[in-house]
């Protein structure tokens, strides 16, 4: 085979997708997860995608912990608006369903206190995942995360 034919073929398609995806820039967002709080290394987000309990979700992180304001967390929606949450000691549960233990420091050694339980209100969401260094809704720096932080649903490609 033609080498030149080949390499322009890969051109065209390289180009291709990356055109393809800069136009839909509108309405998807792409991020790549540093963490090992959820499997996967590349995730697309839906802007403004509905979601429902249970969906992985993308929000803007206000700012605390290592994590500058504005960082992108994607996080499952454990809990919604009118879910209860249950704390006991440093356990956390959402509707009876056992979340994890809040820790005490994070990874990088910064302090972390636990959440206060209560009714998720309207327009809030408990966002966890299963790891146990997953730094989400069982902590007061974050607690529940408001529809304004949400930038929509997210998938894992890979």
């Amino acid at each position: 085979m033609n080498t030149k034919k080949i390499y322009l073929g890969i051109c065209g398609t390289v180009f291709g997708v990356a055109t393809g995806l800069w136009a839909l820039t509108p309405f998807f967002d792409y991020t790549i997860n540093l963490t090992h709080s959820l499997p996967g290394t590349l995730y697309v987000v839906h802007k403004g995608g509905e979601f429902k309990k249970g969906d992985l979700v993308a929000f803007r992180w206000h700012g605390g912990a290592t994590y500058p304001s504005g960082t992108t967390f994607i996080k499952r929606a454990i809990g919604v608006p009118g879910d209860v949450v249950k704390r006991n000691g440093s356990a956390f549960w959402v509707d009876n369903q056992y979340i994890g233990v809040a820790k005490p420091k994070s990874l990088a050694g910064v302090p972390l206190a636990p959440a206060s339980g209560g009714v998720i209100p309207s327009g809030e969401y408990f966002m966890a995942t299963p790891s146990p260094d997953s730094l989400d809704s069982r902590y007061s720096l974050s607690g529940n995360i408001k529809q304004s932080e949400v930038i929509g649903k997210a998938y894992a490609i890979f």
